[in-house]
């Protein structure tokens, strides 16, 4: 199921409209969203629990949070 800003919101809180929008059009769900937020501001715990490193809609997400992270900077 598509995710709403709502949705998005729910997850970052809030988020400038033009990274909403990027993430609603990745196809992306919500726990797919959570897991990428979690990446994008934990990874190193993530990765001594031994997780594999995220791939497809998840690492197109960490990239787009990411890159919101640095413009922010």
């Amino acid at each position: 199921m598509t995710m709403t800003s709502g949705d998005v919101i729910a997850v970052l809180g809030p988020a400038d409209s033009t990274l909403v929008a990027e993430v609603i059009a990745t196809g992306a769900t919500q726990a797919e969203l959570a897991e990428a937020f979690a990446w994008a501001n934990n990874d190193e715990a993530l990765i001594g629990e031994g997780r594999p490193l995220p791939t497809g809609r998840i690492a197109a997400l960490i990239d787009l949070l990411r890159a919101d992270e640095e413009e922010e900077d």
